[in-house]
């Protein structure tokens, strides 16, 4: 049998399938059932900014303080019992889902301001998180606001939350950035332990028959797998930081795809939600089923196998596969080209 075991960030898990943030990790019953489907870990829902900041003013206003910064008023958590909605909620969460199953808890923010994420970071790994996720979803909507600028902000929290924690940190990137290789190995060289490929943005839209802005949650599809498939391909080798795959996870053969690409892990939330945390079962299964009829006895073996050699121009090796695509477009060839 084709053994699954696979580090990540540092940690041994027992397979590269992790559930990603979603409604089903809210839940100690959820992360139960997710552990019983054999994932190999576990990312909590996410905690945002917002309710941080929500709790820090109650806090704040409990404790006479309604003069401090929020990263200060954030000091008052200590006194808050876990019985309180919203951020100490979750920190009972990771504190019951840690101590209820055998697989790594990952802990996931989801924030832009540095100092207030880095304060609650530290209750996280506290309470028993392997390991912090940070899911930076920023769009700068000013457009004057410089590219440079919000790169750096990426960096910033990351840096902020590596200075104060012990455990893992791993960064959840958007593909929207003009130069994501260079912004990749920043990160890599300011510390990030993993990162994941890519966000996805929930945005609103808009509604024409009744005219007001709608807000809806997609699950994802095959067809978003190969942007992230791409970056992980081009990024295999080039960094010393784990590579997550997330997006367009359905069935064993996506998972092989991103392993191939050169996955360290590959994540899925949408093709869970749909049916069941159960589906985990079936995924490894196939998995496992594939690599044997093709002779690979663990996933080292085959992980990277397809990734942009270490002697290539990346830049030309994707521009040649781009020109190959076209050509095959034009000559009716609408299906998958395998090079």
């Amino acid at each position: 049998m084709t053994e699954l075991s696979t580090q990540y960030m540092g940690l041994t898990l027992r397979n590269p399938l992790v559930a990603s943030a979603s409604p089903l990790s809210s839940t100690v019953d959820g992360v139960r059932r997710l552990a019983a489907a054999g994932v190999g870990a576990i990312v909590l829902h996410s905690l945002f900014e917002e309710q941080l900041r929500q709790q820090a003013d109650r806090s704040a206003q409990l404790s006479g303080a309604g003069s401090e910064s929020f990263a200060e008023s954030l000091s008052y958590f200590p006194a808050i019992t876990y019985a309180e909605p919203g951020p100490r909620r979750y920190l009972s969460l990771i504190e019951r889902a840690a101590a209820s199953v055998d697989v790594p808890v990952i802990a996931s923010l989801n924030g832009i301001a540095p100092e207030a994420l880095a304060v609650y970071a530290l209750g996280m790994q506290d309470a028993g998180a392997a390991a912090i996720e940070l899911n930076i979803n920023y769009v700068p909507g000013d457009p004057h606001m410089p590219a440079r600028d919000v790169e750096q902000r990426q960096l910033d929290v990351l840096r902020h939350i590596s200075e104060v924690v012990t455990v893992p940190v791993a960064v959840k990137l958007s593909p929207y950035f003009s130069s994501l290789g260079e912004l990749a190995l920043a990160l890599d060289a300011a510390g990030a332990d993993a990162l994941v490929l890519f966000n996805r943005f929930l945005m609103p839209d808009v509604d024409p028959d009744r005219l007001t802005i709608v807000s809806a949650v997609e699950l994802s599809t095959p067809a978003e797998a190969s942007l992230p498939r791409a970056w992980i391909a081009l990024l295999h080798g080039r960094v010393r930081a784990s590579l997550a795959a997330t997006s367009g996870v359905e069935t064993a053969a996506d998972i092989a795809r991103y392993l191939l690409a050169g996955a360290d892990v590959v994540m899925s939330a949408s093709a869970l939600l749909r049916h069941g945390p159960e589906y985990a079962t079936v995924l490894l299964d196939e998995l496992v089923s594939w690599a044997a009829a093709k002779g690979f006895s663990s996933v080292d073996e085959f992980r990277g196998l397809l990734a942009v050699p270490a002697d290539a121009d990346p830049s030309a090796y994707e521009r040649a596969n781009y020109v190959r695509a076209l050509r095959a477009a034009n000559a009716g060839d609408y299906g998958p080209r395998h090079t």
